[in-house]
């Protein structure tokens, strides 16, 4: 864990070789996280873990951000590909159904995930650990106790936090009071 900390920083100081060795290092779990994703997309997307990982990986190195640790590292990244799966949708204008209650996607419509990036974007504003810890384990599928370990908190405030989120999140995306 640390030395995913050291070689960012080493990174952000500079160090190309340093980012070499972070991606060795933290390829297996950019690819976990890009496979998650993936699992909820439609049979036959074209994109494929790789894919996703790469895209992903363009839009932070291009952003130039200073990274303080891994949790900070995995939330940008986290983000990056769920920004790279809904510029696709947008482009595409594939089936996508979003269900928060059951932490899964299925096929129907690309205007639902569309509107859940953009209310998770305004929640982000609201209340960023609940955004990230939406996008944890909704969009990254990583349970409550992996979710509190990695941000540092509790099980029983991701629990709280998680239901707030999902509430948040139905009546902003329905206008109907949950």
């Amino acid at each position: 864990m640390n030395e995913i900390t050291d070689l960012l920083k080493a990174w952000n100081n500079g160090d190309q070789q340093a980012l070499d060795k972070l991606m060795l290092l933290v390829d297996p779990e950019l690819k976990k996280i890009a496979h998650a994703y993936l699992l909820n997309e439609r049979p036959g997307n074209v994109l494929q873990t790789t894919a996703l990982v790469n895209e992903a990986l363009i839009k932070l190195i291009r952003e130039n951000i200073a990274y303080e640790n891994r949790k900070h590292f995995y939330g940008f990244i986290a983000r990056r590909m769920r920004q790279v799966l809904v510029e696709y949708a947008r482009r595409t204008r594939r089936p996508v159904f979003v269900d928060l209650d059951t932490v899964a996607i299925a096929d129907e419509r690309s205007s639902e995930l569309l509107m859940l990036d953009e209310a998770l974007t305004k929640l982000a504003r609201v209340d960023e650990r609940q955004a990230i810890i939406v996008e944890c384990r909704y969009f990254i599928g990583l349970d409550r106790t992996e979710v509190a370990q990695l941000l540092g908190v509790s099980q029983t405030t991701i629990d709280r936090e998680w239901s707030s989120a999902r509430a948040w999140l139905k009546r902003e995306m329905t206008g109907a009071a949950v």
